[in-house]
């Protein structure tokens, strides 16, 4: 009788071993070993006889490789297109993560009414909520058509049978960490479930030239639950941004093999769903009249100019100062603190401050620092700013404010917008009706103040 192989595999970091090991030696955490089960066992010994008798494919010249004409369908959405980098490609696995409630299964329900409406079988997989439950959700957001299908179904067995035995051009899956394979004794949501289903779906999607979109709930570190693999499997990787308070909604790509990750959609929650934002000009800042503590300044999302507004609240400290931002690295907001008490002599060690980024908006650039110290003063000489001046620049260690990208494109953005001024780094070489002054120092902001 032949002796049952055994092997553990690690959940965190795939490492194999054919004994348990309480503290894995590939990422060297513990209690991450589990058993293969006979069936798993069996794959990875036709995987390892599969690479011994492919081992004389030789590689070949870059060069001498036909490249691949990627072919795209829109999704009926131009902010999703733009981020997915000009529409949904056939055979790709996208993932979609954000805070519960911010509208990543309304999004994706109005998605499968716009592709349904072009004729295309869409195939909505939810182990949250029942049929019924998305049918009012369908009616609201204008999404109830014949080509939409509802499977509320956990059991990943099902889903797969489901699947092939009818052509569907596009699917959803709400939410990966609630579906299960009986080939993997574990609960759903654990790290071997995620990622014994994602590579499942995986293949599916390639072999049958299927787009599939996957909802993923997230850590309160805000990062996608599950094994950090799941992200590397995917071909693309969005994440929801902004305040659930807020109707805005961005739609931010971190990951996507088929385009650049540089693009933002930005979106409006309404009572029919998630829509495409019209325009951006006035959703991030009252351009009426600004309080004290308040400085408009020129963002870039990919290829998008934004203005925001950024407000700043100076106070007395009483005891430890408090310093505090949202939207803004806090990291960066002590050192812009600091260089205001070095160069301006300003005793902000005495006092609480506290950033926000309107509109909830996380900025990643150093071209709002002239911002956030513009608003830092206001609020500290309870003196408000004109609504007609807007301040780009990054600001260095010294007290230099240096030159930012994409300046040329910010300022045709506010010269759009009906702004009159404007302070940059440098003077802009193509002619604009903004009177543009140019202070490339700390100390020299003050005076246009």
């Amino acid at each position: 009788m032949a002796k049952k192989k055994i092997i553990f595999e690690c959940q965190a970091c795939g490492f194999q071993s054919p004994r348990w090991l309480g503290k894995c030696t590939g990422c060297e955490q513990w209690d991450t070993m589990t058993e293969l089960t006979s069936e798993q066992v069996k794959f990875v010994e036709e995987s390892k006889s599969n690479s011994s008798r492919n081992s004389s494919i030789q590689a070949i010249p870059i060069t001498e490789v036909q490249q691949e004409n990627i072919t795209r369908f829109s999704s009926g959405s131009k902010e999703l297109d733009l981020v997915l980098g000009g529409g949904i490609v056939p055979g790709s696995l996208t993932l979609i993560g954000g805070s519960p409630g911010i509208g990543k299964s309304t999004l994706l329900l109005k998605i499968a009414g716009n592709l349904a409406k072009q004729k295309r079988n869409v195939l909505y997989v939810s182990g949250e909520e029942s049929a019924g439950q998305i049918k009012l959700r369908a009616d609201r957001l204008d999404a109830n058509e014949k080509e939409v299908y509802l499977l509320a179904e956990i059991n990943l067995h099902h889903i797969l049978s489901e699947i092939n035995s009818k052509k569907y051009d596009f699917i959803i899956i709400d939410s990966i960490q609630t579906l299960y394979s009986e080939e993997t004794p574990s609960a759903p949501g654990s790290v071997t479930q995620v990622r014994t289903i994602t590579f499942e779906l995986m293949r599916v999607a390639k072999s049958l030239n299927i787009p599939i979109f996957i909802i993923g709930h997230i850590t309160k570190d805000g990062s996608i639950a599950g094994p950090r693999v799941l992200e590397h499997m995917v071909d693309t990787v969005l994440y929801f941004e902004g305040d659930p308070n807020s109707e805005l909604r961005l739609l931010r790509g971190f990951k996507n093999r088929f385009g650049s990750t540089n693009e933002v959609g930005i979106f409006e929650m309404s009572k029919r769903g998630l829509l495409d934002a019209q325009t951006m000009a006035g959703k991030f800042f009252n351009k009426e009249k600004l309080s004290s503590g308040s400085a408009l300044t020129v963002i870039m999302e990919g290829s998008r100019p934004i203005i925001i507004e950024i407000q700043a609240l100076v106070s007395e400290a009483y005891g430890h100062p408090k310093r505090s931002s949202t939207g803004f690295d806090n990291n960066r907001l002590n050192m812009l603190l600091a260089l205001l008490e070095k160069k301006l002599d300003l005793p902000l060690g005495t006092y609480d401050v506290f950033v926000n980024i309107s509109g909830g908006i996380k900025i990643n650039e150093p071209a709002a620092d002239l911002a956030i110290i513009a608003a830092i003063l206001s609020s500290y000489r309870d003196r408000e700013l004109s609504a007609e001046t807007l301040f780009l620049g990054e600001v260095s260690l010294t007290g230099e404010i240096r030159e930012i990208t994409a300046q040329a494109q910010r300022i045709k953005e506010l010269e759009t917008q009906g702004f009159s001024k404007v302070i940059v780094p440098t003077k802009p070489l193509e002619k604009t009706s903004i009177k543009c002054f140019v202070a490339n120092e700390v100390s020299k902001v003050v005076e246009w103040m």
